[in-house]
């Protein structure tokens, strides 16, 4: 993710150029509604929600084959694998929520890794580093996905894992033609591509990245997920594919192993969730960041939002005190809850939300608050969402973290590792402090939302810390404003980067409220002059958002694709 901070001046003129236009044809074209560039998807049978068409392609024709979400959500997501590598791919982490009609149930997996058994907090000492480099080997942890995938297929699936890799084995093979943003993220992470050899020869065919509709080949992928479709999982973690890994790592400095590989297991976890307004939202506990999305409703639902507009200064500056507070929580507590006491319940209590809500001030800035840690901001991900006749829903989040992961490439295999463990600290004595064989603190979290008992919406924004952010966002749109599912993920964004503490980013310690394009002047104006620190982000910044929500009513699925990526939602 890359980001500039433009000046108060510049993001007035961006407000009235760029979206004055596009709100200007929202309005005509959708009799008045504010917010849509386009309509919501709308059909019966089934729905996939992805940021490339060629993956909701793919899922839709498994859908139509008989296959379940479950299996459709794979097929995309090893498509993905191909066409955003960028993003996502067998060399990162997967993370999941099922709802299964039969049983009327959810089911949340964590299919992330660990770090390596023979790297110690010592040796990071011994190389005087205080905190983990974004690139190259120590950065690298065990990939997860691949065996997410088979625990979800061994679970929910039903057409052969043979037939649902042919769709990105076939793109990886035959080519593809690079989208826009794709085509972005090439071209500007082409320095961090040239440093490893393997990665440079991989995604850099003629020494440069291509261009938007450019042809794009990788028949070292399309062999490595020929060999998974055809061996199985234990190909990648006990097998030859595990043995590459192990032999590349080791001649690059690396301490990932084949022991790390073997030893290597999904989590089926119990989900947890609260309660907003009437419907509850269904969160993975950590070592991801989702509860951070329940404290932050938590804390909002006692405020009053019946007569506050969205875009208004009462809005914006409610909506980024709770996140402040929540992500103050976030820094200290969570963590792999293996290794770290995790305090979910208390976290995630109204009670407590109770308490922390009084510290919010109606009129002012807070600076006593405490961020998160900004090395937590970026992050490259995918997220999508599936939805099969049987009223079966998958929410499904992808991510190698940053763009191209670690950078490197194993020998022959056509997948860069993912640099998960960038996000230990190296501070002794945290719950996220570095330790062997732990998973690391993640930012990828799906979603679900549930009203009266039965599926309501299974959605996602990608878009590393920011992804609470986004979450909190869609569903203030949709149940405190009324947007519905498209309208709530056109809608302009607010982030919040930066330290609120006295020793922040900033003089006054607030930390720096990041607008989209559309807020008015006169809000942006009054925020000033609450003590906020008002900023613009580069478009594609503020995450990418797919959503599914199923009328129970009327049996129709609604589906919904963020504009802000190259993606689609597609019916049948």
């Amino acid at each position: 993710m890359h980001q500039r901070k433009i000046s108060f001046s510049q993001i007035v003129l961006g407000s009235i150029l760029i979206f004055g236009f596009m709100q200007a044809n929202a309005q005509d074209r959708l009799s008045g509604r504010t917010f849509s560039t386009r309509s919501a998807v709308m059909a019966q049978h089934g729905m996939a929600c992805t940021s490339q068409p060629l993956a909701t392609q793919a899922a839709i024709d498994v859908l139509k084959k008989g296959g379940t979400a479950v299996d459709a959500a794979i097929a995309a997501n090893s498509v993905l694998g191909v066409t955003e590598p960028e993003m996502n791919g067998i060399g990162g982490d997967l993370f999941a929520i099922v709802y299964d009609a039969k049983t009327n149930k959810l089911y949340g997996l964590n299919a992330s890794g660990r770090s390596p058994y023979s790297l110690t907090l010592d040796e990071f000492k011994k190389r005087g580093l205080s905190a983990i480099p974004n690139e190259g080997p120590l950065a690298v942890s065990v990939p997860g996905c691949v065996d997410g995938w088979f625990e979800l297929h061994n679970k929910f699936g039903r057409i052969p894992m043979q037939q649902l890799l042919q769709y990105a084995i076939h793109y990886a093979r035959d080519g593809f033609p690079i989208a826009d943003e794709a085509a972005y993220e090439w071209k500007a992470d082409q320095k961090k591509l040239l440093i490893y050899p393997n990665t440079a020869t991989v995604y850099l065919p003629g020494g440069k990245p291509l261009s938007r509709g450019e042809i794009f080949k990788n028949p070292q992928l399309a062999n490595t997920l020929e060999k998974i479709a055809n061996n199985g999982r234990d190909i990648f973690y006990k097998g030859e594919i595990a043995k590459s890994i192990d032999a590349y790592m080791k001649k690059n400095g690396g301490y990932l192993s084949y022991k790390d590989l073997a030893d290597h297991v999904s989590t089926w976890v119990d989900l947890v969730s609260t309660t907003y307004r009437g419907y509850r939202v269904w969160e993975l506990p950590p070592n991801g960041q989702g509860i951070a999305v329940l404290q932050m409703l938590n804390i909002l639902e006692g405020f009053d939002f019946s007569n506050i507009k969205f875009g208004s200064p009462e809005h914006i500056h409610l909506f980024v005190e709770a996140k402040k507070l929540a992500y103050e929580d976030r820094a200290k507590y969570y963590a792999d809850m293996d290794f770290a006491k995790v305090p979910v319940e208390q976290l995630i209590s109204k009670k407590y939300a109770d308490q922390r809500r009084k510290l919010i001030e109606m009129d002012k800035a807070s600076a006593s608050f405490t961020a998160g840690d900004a090395a937590l901001s970026g992050g490259e991900t995918v997220y999508l969402t599936v939805a099969d006749d049987q009223g079966n829903m998958v929410s499904l989040i992808q991510s190698n973290f940053s763009a191209f992961g670690s950078g490197l490439t194993p020998d022959g295999l056509g997948f860069v590792l993912q640099n998960r463990g960038a996000l230990f600290n190296l501070q002794e004595g945290q719950n996220n402090t570095y330790m062997p064989h732990k998973r690391p603190f993640h930012t990828i979290i799906p979603a679900f939302v549930t009203k009266d008992d039965k599926p309501y919406m299974s959605f996602g924004v990608m878009g590393g810390s920011f992804q609470p952010l986004g979450q909190v966002e869609i569903l203030m749109n949709m149940i405190d404003f009324g947007m519905n599912e498209q309208e709530a993920g056109d809608a302009p964004r607010i982030d919040h980067q930066g330290s609120s503490s006295p020793t922040g980013v900033n003089k006054n310690g607030v930390g720096t409220i990041l607008l989209e394009s559309g807020f008015s002047f006169e809000t942006i104006r009054a925020l000033m002059q609450m003590g906020h620190s008002i900023g613009y982000e580069v478009p594609g910044s503020y995450g990418g958002y797919q959503c599914i929500h199923y009328d129970a009513a009327s049996k129709v699925y609604f589906g919904a694709s963020d504009p802000r990526k190259d993606g689609m939602a597609a019916g049948y």
